[in-house]
């Protein structure tokens, strides 16, 4: 019984040292060989991040940001597909080194890919939708745009998804194949629209030319020099509301100076009329009690707050305005 007990120990200790041999065997070979493959890949990520950065950097050098915008989103498409590219044929390189047959998988992937690509038809009109967004150029990283009911600041661009960041700080992800109109509010350049309203005793040119007065002396500030690209334009008398005259003008600003600018002018504006004592004016009502068969109308109690309080006078309601 203890040679049986002993002749399978042994038997045992030479099938351990048999899987012992050919483990040590293979990490010689195959596992130094998946170290090597994942130590390339780490470099070649880093090399690859490293020499696109520097290209891209070199292209936008001296251009204005409208250029700056574009290259740092094609950067980062380019940087993303070639990254995903560097992992897939390490992938398959580590498989063919642990002894996988590669033939079948490329196979497999191949009919899987079609059967995904029926099945995933949102994902390939995605892909599809942002290849042409980035082609024709309608939308770059810092770009603000409003665009499926959300807007706020283009912070990422792939080929799936767009991310916008509003001005609440909250972060939207939209699919490209949801994008149907995209509204860029900053692209080459900006306009900020003012509508102007002041009373109907006011003289229209005056108010012109105290807006051209302020517009001026926002040009001459170092501060919105370069951000202001013209003079401002008085397109005029754009409509009579209920209690003011309405002056629109725009001002054309560089790509997402608009709204700075446009706060800034109407400060400015709003200081200018109180020195030259032009009404900006609150709504009025007036008070039309009828009249009677004979023409008049019937008086109206009216009591006045301050020193004569609680007296009641009767005046006539035609006086009442």
């Amino acid at each position: 019984m203890n040679e049986e007990l002993q002749q399978q120990a042994e038997a045992y200790i030479g099938i351990l040292q048999q899987y012992w041999e050919q483990s040590m065997a293979w990490i010689v070979s195959g596992g130094l060989r998946i170290l090597l493959i994942i130590l390339l890949l780490v470099i070649t990520l880093k090399v690859v991040g490293m020499v696109t950065k520097r290209v891209f950097k070199r292209l936008g050098k001296g251009r204005d940001s409208e250029y700056l915008k574009r290259v740092e989103t094609t950067r980062g498409i380019i940087s993303f597909t070639l990254k995903v590219a560097l992992l897939i044929v390490a992938l398959l390189m580590i498989l063919g080194q642990v002894g996988i047959d590669l033939g079948p998988i490329l196979a497999a992937a191949g009919v899987i890919g079609l059967a995904v690509s029926f099945g995933a038809q949102n994902l390939v009109q995605d892909v599809i939708s942002g290849f042409f967004m980035l082609l024709e150029d309608q939308v770059r990283v810092g770009d603000v745009v409003q665009t499926a009911g959300k807007s706020g600041v283009v912070e990422r661009i792939t080929l799936r998804l767009i991310v916008l960041r509003d001005l609440s700080g909250n972060v939207h992800f939209i699919r490209n194949g949801q994008i149907d109109v995209i509204t860029n509010m900053t692209k080459d350049f900006s306009f900020y629209v003012f509508d102007v309203g002041v009373a109907y005793r006011e003289d229209v040119d005056e108010v012109s030319e105290v807006i051209r007065e302020v517009d001026a002396d926002m040009r001459s500030d170092a501060a919105f020099s370069e951000d202001i690209l013209e003079p401002i334009e008085i397109l005029g008398v754009d409509k009579f509301a209920d209690s003011a005259v309405v002056v629109r003008a725009r001002t054309r600003t560089r790509p997402g100076s608009q709204w700075k600018t446009g706060r800034e002018f109407n400060k400015r504006l709003k200081k200018a009329f109180d020195e030259k004592g032009i009404e900006i004016p609150f709504p009025h009502i007036t008070l039309y009690p009828g009249v009677d068969k004979d023409g008049k109308a019937p008086a109206l109690h009216v009591v006045q707050d301050g020193e004569t309080r609680g007296t009641k006078n009767e005046i006539p309601s035609e006086a009442i305005s």
